[in-house]
């Protein structure tokens, strides 16, 4: 039994919860779209496509898997509402499961070496620090030696925030201030993981996008000083999006891969929009697996994305 399930969140619930919005007004459109109807034509299919992009889930990707529908209605003429719905989410499932083959571990599962070395960015204000702290909190509950580093050292309030959230995990950080040099926070931070015997660092970086080049440049000079400390560092490097923004977190994402390989997504502020469709969208045109989705203000409410769980919640059982 995962980590998450022997302390008792109720995951399911707390899902279900996060993504409402969401939910209520794809379920309202599919309703009025489908009302009188008794069989699938045409007209349903440019209705429920123009319902997946209505809902961010993305031009290119509704085209998707509107085409992938197509291919299976085409078999049967005489397909309803209930069949087309459960197609909707299998080709979703299926979509989403393209990207990444591997289900994803949780909090207490062991890592293949020690220390996990694990970058985070993403624009300011997406919600990146918080969810750093909240990874944090959750390992540390999982039994796992943590240790962060505030190598966003562009804005004071990103180190003074990581500290804070540092001493509500109750993990050790390491932190040079304000205007220090992010590479060197970021190679002390792994050198005193692997001296402390730290089972995962999570380091934080700066959220500037103005300069692309500049932000590949630093990124790229953290990652060759980590290698030199940790083979392979970093293992992860996890871009935070805000999902409220929708289309907006599909170019901040767009963005940041052309600056750096992003290995896994997390999407924030679930609970608080009606643009769930957006994780969908991302995670298939850009091939990336989302990891983590944010859904509320707790500890405990950020969560290891799991497709078909999130797929029902989105859609209702």
């Amino acid at each position: 039994m995962g980590f998450l399930e022997k302390i008792g969140l109720k995951k399911k619930e707390t899902l279900e919860k996060g993504v409402e919005k969401s939910r209520e007004g794809i379920l309202n459109k599919l309703g009025k779209a489908f009302v009188g109807k008794d069989r699938v034509d045409d007209q349903t299919l440019d209705e429920l496509e123009e319902i997946l992009i209505t809902s961010d889930v993305g031009v290119t990707t509704t085209l998707e898997i509107i085409q992938r529908i197509e291919k299976r209605v085409a078999k049967d003429k005489f397909v309803t509402q209930a069949e087309l719905q459960t197609m909707l989410r299998e080709e979703i499932v299926a979509l989403l499961k393209d990207n990444d083959a591997d289900k994803p571990a949780e909090f207490d599962a062991d890592f293949q070496t020690k220390p996990h070395v694990v970058l985070v960015v993403g624009v300011n204000g997406v919600g990146k620090t918080t969810t750093i702290g909240k990874l944090a909190n959750l390992y540390k509950q999982a039994g796992k030696k943590v240790l962060l580093g505030a190598a966003d050292t562009f804005r004071a309030a990103a180190v003074d925030q990581l500290i804070i959230w540092s001493e509500r995990a109750d993990v050790p950080i390491v932190q040079q201030g304000q205007n220090a040099d992010p590479a060197s926070v970021a190679f002390d931070t792994v050198s005193s993981a692997k001296a402390r015997g730290s089972d995962i660092a999570l380091i934080d970086t700066a959220g500037r996008l103005h300069n692309k080049k500049a932000l590949m440049e630093e990124l790229t000079k953290i990652k060759r000083v980590m290698g030199k400390v940790v083979d392979g560092a970093p293992h992860e490097v996890i871009l935070v999006l805000d999902a409220s923004t929708g289309q907006n977190a599909m170019q901040q994402a767009k963005a940041f891969t052309e600056a750096v390989d992003i290995t896994g997504l997390a999407l924030t502020k679930l609970d608080g929009t009606a643009k769930g469709g957006i994780v969908i969208g991302i995670s298939n045109e850009l091939n990336v697996p989302v990891k983590y989705i944010g859904l509320g203000e707790r500890m405990e409410d950020l969560q290891i994305f799991e497709r078909e769980s999130f797929v029902n919640a989105l859609f209702g059982e």
